[in-house]
C-alpha cells in the first residue's frame, strides 16, 4: 500500500513537500517515482530514483523539483519549489519492485494528492 499525501493549494512560486510512504508487504524495490495528471492530459513521469540512489526528472521540473528517498522507512519525498500554474494535477506515486520473492517486478500506484497552483 501507498499512502501520500502533502497536496494543497499554493501560489505561483510557492513551494510544497509531496510524501509517500510504503507499507506492507515488499520484498525488494527496484524505484520510486512520482507521476501527475492535469486534467485532459496523460499521466507523466515527474520524478524517479532508484535503489542506488539514481534520480531523473521531466524537463519541465528539473532545477525546481527534487526527489529524495528515506530507504529504512520506504518513504519517497518530492520536494516542489517555483511551482507555477502548469504544474496543477493530480500527483501519484509509484513503486516498481517485487511484493515477494517470487513474484515478478510490477508497478504500484498511490492514491494520488491533488496540487493546485494558483496564479
Amino acid at each position: 500500500q501507498l499512502q501520500a499525501s502533502g497536496g494543497g493549494l499554493v501560489q505561483a512560486g510557492g513551494s510544497l513537500r509531496l510524501s509517500c510512504a510504503a507499507s506492507g508487504s515488499i520484498f525488494s524495490i527496484n524505484s520510486m517515482g512520482w507521476y501527475r495528471q492535469a486534467p485532459g492530459k496523460q499521466r507523466e513521469l515527474v520524478a524517479v530514483i532508484t535503489s542506488g540512489g539514481n534520480t531523473g526528472y521531466a524537463d519541465s521540473v528539473k532545477g525546481r523539483f527534487t526527489i529524495s528517498r528515506d530507504n529504512a522507512r520506504n518513504t519517497v519525498y518530492l520536494q516542489m519549489n517555483s511551482l507555477q500554474p502548469e504544474d496543477t494535477a493530480v500527483y501519484y506515486c509509484n513503486l516498481r519492485g517485487r511484493r515477494w520473492s517470487w513474484t515478478d517486478v510490477s508497478d504500484y500506484w498511490g492514491q494520488g494528492t491533488l496540487v493546485t497552483v494558483s496564479s
